[in-house]
């Protein structure tokens, strides 16, 4: 038996646990991701489709205090490999909403306008806070 070498065993084990074609398990998207004040909940239907719900907040302040704008969407997405296209239900239609899973973080980038409030935009690297399954339509945010 050969043994291997100390310096490859690390990327051995990542060829083996990333799966075929790069796709991802249920375990590594379902959850709830944080980003600042933004979240998106996320939960695996089958069938390469993700229920995908996003709550974002823009603050500022104003003279009257701080105040601030919010946005929401929620839908079906597609996934493919670890990229899923996400587009609200009723938003506007160049939006797009693209989520990338990567090595525990979630990268979403967003194209047009998607109808959430003044400023609220769904871009940045999110962080998973919670692998349970989220609660959709709820307003705990």
């Amino acid at each position: 038996m050969k043994r291997i070498p100390l310096t490859i065993a690390p990327f051995l084990i990542f060829a083996l646990t990333a799966g075929a074609e790069g796709n991802l398990t249920a375990t590594r998207v379902n959850g709830t991701w944080r980003l600042k004040n933004n979240e998106f909940k996320v939960w695996a239907l089958g069938q390469q489709r993700l229920q995908i719900e996003f709550f974002g907040t823009y603050e500022y302040k104003s003279p009257a205090g701080p105040m601030a704008n919010t946005g929401e969407g929620s839908g079906i997405a597609r996934i493919e490999g670890d990229t899923a296209i996400f587009k609200p239900e009723g938003a506007e239609e160049d939006c797009q909403i693209t989520l990338k899973f990567t090595e525990g973080k979630l990268v979403v980038t967003q194209t047009g306008s998607c109808g959430f409030g003044n400023h609220v935009y769904a871009d940045g690297t999110y962080k998973k806070v919670s692998s349970k399954k989220p609660k959709f339509g709820s307003s705990d945010h």
